[in-house]
């Protein structure tokens, strides 16, 4: 009777992965149960957030069987082999995946199919994981709401009035609304911790290098770091040490070591530990209530035993002029071999976006302005990393908010040329000095997620993990579902 009770009292779509091992362990529950249950939440509420560009529903059902033999024949021997056996997830559609379409939200590569999985997608599956779908997103990850798709724009589950961020809007999205157990994005300045703020879930901007970027559609590679978008932090944990590691096929990949991140984080103890505060994040533009929240976050890790130390750190404004330049520079030469002939359609299907940023990023390379815009930016580039570097000799960890604003509405992106970074200001500083991230919510304004950020040395994820997890063991925010869910 267990399985059918658990079933009972349970949707199993909404439970964490950490959970979802522990029920399949204990045979509460079957993978094929797990996947159906997330194909159920999407087919009833993807009409309505569009969080999904593709869904591979029958691979995904047979992968779910094979899971379950395997479970069957193993035990628990299985999820030794493959810690993620059986759970299903949502990859941003810029990620290639062997035999299914990944367009990058973009006409130029509507009908592409890849004749390969990226490396981060090939560990997942490796490791047992299920996939569900492809996520949608800013196209060429060209934004920061989801609205420059060009296969429409996708809702925040949270008010389907307004954006969800992006450029990884539709894993946030999907995550948040229980269609997936966990997404993966990618984030060049803020395109994974920003829709983790405005959805309410947990967003990893892993440190530059540590996952590889092998198959995934290039934006700006000098920043680009794909990472994982879960409902907890305990759960971020688990697939950072899947997806981390060095790639023979991508040289920047790190050598570094790749630790039981969840295991060093459960063992973190936050007495003693010295939190910087940099005044400057917090005296940019940011909405009341946002402030209000961070700082109650602040609060709280105070109160759990950490330091809490002001610091003086550069504007994140210098951060903006910086990414814009060295962005749309490596825009312009990465979009440069999408020429229409070895494969995708023509260059006339690229978007507004696109086109926009590819030529200011020619233009800033051109003789005769390189030395004037992007040595110049590299120069800066390099202050920014030596900042940190400097501000972490007295500090163990950095925290700041996440994102200026909640949510904002449907439309706003068009009203300024500059949205994007605007919006991103706070995430671009550690995404120009390669520093990693990890967004959670911690409350809420008028209805909507405020995120909190906390970010550390290179490879220190583990440290960042273990304050958070703390931080989540202390309050609920992570636990709260969108009204639209409720509803259901």
């Amino acid at each position: 009777m267990r399985r059918k009770e658990f079933l009972i009292v349970s949707k199993l779509n909404e439970l964490t992965i950490r959970s979802a091992l522990e029920g399949l362990k204990k045979r509460d529950f079957k993978s094929e149960d797990l996947v159906n249950g997330c194909l159920e939440q999407i087919k009833k509420y993807d009409t309505q957030i569009h969080a999904f560009l593709k869904v591979v529903e029958d691979q995904a059902l047979e992968k779910a069987r094979e899971a379950d033999v395997e479970i069957v024949t193993k035990g628990d021997t299985a999820f030794i082999e493959k810690p993620l056996l059986g759970i299903p997830y949502a990859a941003k559609d810029n990620y290639s995946t062997k035999n299914i379409t990944t367009t990058a939200a973009s006409k130029v590569l509507e009908n592409y199919v890849p004749p390969f999985d990226a490396t981060a997608i090939k560990k997942l599956n490796d490791a047992g994981a299920i996939l569900l779908g492809k996520t949608n997103l800013d196209a060429f990850a060209h934004g920061s709401s989801t609205e420059t798709s060009d296969f429409g724009t996708s809702y925040n589950p949270w008010d389907l009035s307004r954006v969800p961020g992006g450029s990884s809007g539709g894993s946030a999205a999907a995550v948040a609304a229980h269609m997936c157990l966990f997404a993966v994005g990618s984030e060049t300045g803020g395109s994974t911790r920003g829709p983790a703020s405005w959805c309410g879930v947990t967003g990893v901007k892993p440190s530059y290098g540590r996952v590889s970027r092998y198959g995934i559609v290039a934006m700006a590679s000098s920043t680009d770091s794909p990472g994982p978008l879960t409902k907890s932090v305990e759960d971020s944990a688990l697939v950072l040490k899947v997806m981390a590691g060095k790639d023979p096929f991508d040289a920047t990949s790190s050598p570094a070591a790749v630790p039981d991140y969840l295991h060093e984080a459960e063992s973190y103890d936050l007495r003693g530990v010295k939190i910087g505060r940099p005044v400057s994040f917090f005296e940019m533009d940011l909405e009341e209530g946002t402030k209000q929240k961070v700082n109650e976050a602040v609060e709280i890790f105070k109160n759990l035993g950490a330091e809490i130390i002001d610091v003086d750190m550069l504007s994140p404004k210098y951060s903006i002029a910086v990414y814009t330049i060295l962005q749309r520079s490596e825009v312009s030469s990465n979009l440069a071999r999408l020429d229409g002939i070895r494969y995708g359609n023509d260059r006339v299907s690229f978007g507004f976006e696109a086109k926009k940023r590819m030529m200011l990023g020619a233009y800033t390379l051109s003789a005769g302005y390189y030395d004037a815009y992007y040595a110049k930016a590299q120069k800066v580039r390099t202050l920014i990393k030596e900042n940190f570097d400097e501000v972490f000799r007295k500090v163990d960890l950095l925290i700041a908010p996440s994102m200026p604003c909640v949510a904002l509405p449907v439309g706003e992106s068009a009203k300024s040329p500059m949205f994007g970074e605007m919006m991103d200001v706070l995430n671009e500083p550690a995404c120009i000095a390669g520093v990693p991230g990890v967004s959670v919510p911690c409350g809420f304004d008028e209805g909507l997620p405020v995120g909190v950020q906390i970010m550390s040395k290179m490879n220190e994820e583990q440290k960042i993990f273990g304050a958070l997890l703390k931080f989540q063991k202390a309050t609920n925010f992570h636990l709260e579902k969108p009204a639209l869910i409720k509803e259901q």
